[in-house]
């Protein structure tokens, strides 16, 4: 592959959607979780746009009737309470619907994003293994959760900033008439002005994103990492007996100083948009003040008139510069919500009708000249694989260390698909059938075993409360070896495990963390029983007694034992040695022994070390 297409195959996918698109998106959001939203932004607009310029016609009005009341003999000053309890009363609805519309506003919009986060979640979820773990779609994973937890950026941001925007157009309406009235050409300059700010603005925002922000994403990635390790409480051993407090910390210091040059260049950025913004808004003020002072001097404007036009042009001047900034808001936002989009549009499934798994009880898989290359290596996982795996019988698939065994099952399983090749289920080839019906056909019990923080029963099942049987999960975890355990719970198979979400949940050994993941492999009932070194932390003679225990238990059922130890090979019907990537031999116990190769040189190291194990057992 030319380093051309290799990089065009690692660049992270992304769409520009535009703004209105963008908009009709969010709006789309709050119509499918928050529909309230709706009528409380029409509060919030017109109740936010009335403060705005209230208290400058309130001001032309009593400076009015002080200046009548100034030229009559007899001072009647109840013009001026009625005016004050009006304004009062004015003042009071306005200021309680946008109490109420805030608070309202807050709320709903905080849980729009939350319901979109679980969305974000549930792609997350239904992606493909393959896709899920190279590194452009965890690169655009994180944009996307940047997206949906920033409350000041993206699809949060994007509602704020579309209710300032309509707050400062309908302030711009009202206040545009009265300032045309006073001098049309004011309205053209500050115009003018604004653009200009504007400008600036939508030069920096475009500069942060894309040398700051989108930039930033892998060491957003980094970061989490390291924040996870270091606190997650698997590593904890490790850490401290190793002594590897500096070493992570030094690591970790290493990252956030590449975050840190980044952030202090985007406020370095945002610092001249301030300036630029000072210096325009002083320009604005005075070019106000100098056309009201000459409409005093020259065309006898009233005080009270003074007052009102000052405050119409300065609410036109501030409303029309924050109105261009919130569309750069809503541009900012916008790009950020192009990121979420991105990611929950992103198609990893296969395209066509997906074919109806077959209704049989005999399941035979066929690889035929199969090979694998993970994304981004030169060098094949997997060589030109020809291996049949028949209905109810026996593999042991073996090997060092690195020799494709992973790999195979990975295949197999169809967390990957082939680079080459393909692989058949009675005859047909694999990828015709819908990907999440083919992961029932099996019983997967892989090396590391991860315990989720629910009761026993729920880890066993690995499914909801009510679609969980509790007796099926103690009778499986009692089959598995966790007799002795459950025993010596009180809450017996509904203890809960881990302590995150229970004060009173317990941990598991490594051993006993096995034996349930063998227990999942017995609830799930499939046809198909896949182990891949599952049984890496007990010691040899163990693992070949809990092998042959569980082979037993499992019966017609056909399974594959993965192992880079030989501890199942002598029940299972055929063994496939694999060697760089390759299968190079292919057989039973008996015929690979007598052959002399590989094989037979592994099983002759190791089978007197059972012999050890025997002889002080």
């Amino acid at each position: 592959m030319s380093k051309q297409n290799k990089a065009k195959e690692q660049s992270e996918p992304h769409t520009e959607y535009g703004i209105l698109s963008n908009i009709k998106f969010v709006f789309g959001r709050i119509k499918r979780y928050r529909p309230m939203l709706f009528p409380i932004l029409l509060i919030c607009v017109v109740a936010g746009s009335a403060m705005n310029y209230l208290w400058s016609f309130f001001g032309k009005f009593v400076i009015d009737i002080i200046e009548i009341q100034t030229l009559t003999p007899e001072k009647d000053i109840s013009p001026l309470i009625i005016l004050l309890v009006w304004v009062g009363i004015i003042q009071l609805v306005l200021c309680s619907l946008n109490t109420f519309g805030n608070n309202r506003f807050w709320y709903l919009t905080i849980d729009t994003r939350c319901r979109v986060i679980t969305e974000r979640i549930r792609k997350t979820l239904k992606m493909n293994y393959q896709t899920l773990e190279t590194p452009k779609i965890l690169d655009m994973q994180q944009k996307a959760m940047e997206s949906c937890n920033n409350s000041n950026g993206g699809l949060e941001g994007m509602i704020h900033n579309i209710r300032n925007l309509l707050t400062s157009l309908l302030t711009i309406i009202v206040a545009v008439a009265g300032v045309a009235v006073l001098d049309w050409r004011l309205i053209i300059v500050l115009t003018v002005l604004s653009v200009l700010q504007f400008l600036f603005f939508k030069a920096v925002v475009k500069k942060d994103k894309k040398e700051v922000w989108d930039v930033l994403a892998p060491s957003w990635r980094k970061i989490n990492y390291m924040e996870r390790t270091t606190q997650d409480f698997d590593y904890a051993k490790d850490i401290r007996l190793f002594g590897m407090k500096n070493w992570l910390s030094g690591k970790q210091h290493d990252i956030l100083r590449e975050k840190e040059s980044k952030i202090i260049y985007s406020r370095n950025l945002w610092l001249s948009n301030n300036a630029v913004n000072g210096i325009i808004s002083i320009v604005s003020n005075g070019l106000i003040y100098g056309v009201l002072i000459y409409s005093v001097l020259n065309s006898d404007m009233s005080i009270g008139n003074f007052t009102l036009f000052m405050g119409l042009a300065t609410a036109f001047s501030s409303n029309l510069s924050s109105f261009l900034i919130q569309i750069g808001d809503i541009k900012k936002c916008s790009l950020q919500v192009d990121d979420l989009r991105t990611f929950l549009d992103y198609d990893d499934e296969e395209k066509g009708d997906s074919l109806p798994l077959p209704h049989t009880d005999q399941y035979t898989f066929e690889f035929k000249n199969v090979s694998f290359k993970y994304a981004g290596a030169e060098d094949y996982a997997l060589k030109n694989l020809n291996l049949t795996l028949e209905a109810g019988k026996r593999l042991a698939v073996v090997g060092l260390n690195g020799a494709g065994k992973t790999t195979f099952i990975k295949l197999l399983l169809r967390l990957y698909d082939v680079t080459e090749g393909e692989i058949l289920l009675n005859g047909v080839n694999v990828k015709c059938y819908n990907r999440t019906e083919y992961y029932t056909l099996f019983a997967p019990v892989f090396q590391n075993v991860e315990i989720f923080a629910f009761p026993m029963s729920e880890n066993i099942s690995m499914k909801n409360p009510d679609e969980t049987d509790v007796t099926l999960s103690e009778s499986c975890a009692r089959k598995a070896g966790l007799s002795e355990k459950l025993d010596s719970l009180s809450d017996g198979i509904n203890t809960e495990l881990l302590k995150v979400l229970h004060d009173d949940g317990i941990d598991l050994s490594g051993g006993e963390k096995q034996k349930l993941a063998l227990a999942r492999a017995l609830y799930k009932n499939a046809p198909v029983i896949v182990l891949d070194e599952p049984t890496a932390a007990l010691d040899p003679l163990a693992e070949y007694n809990l092998y042959k225990s569980f082979d037993e238990i499992i019966s017609d059922k056909t399974a594959v034992y993965i192992s880079h130890r030989l501890s199942s090979t002598r029940f299972c019907d055929s063994i496939a040695m694999f060697k760089s990537g390759e299968m190079v031999e292919y057989g039973t116990h008996e015929e690979l022994l007598k052959k002399g190769g590989d094989y037979a040189e592994m099983f002759e190291i190791q089978a007197q070390y059972y012999k050890d194990e025997e002889v002080s057992a």
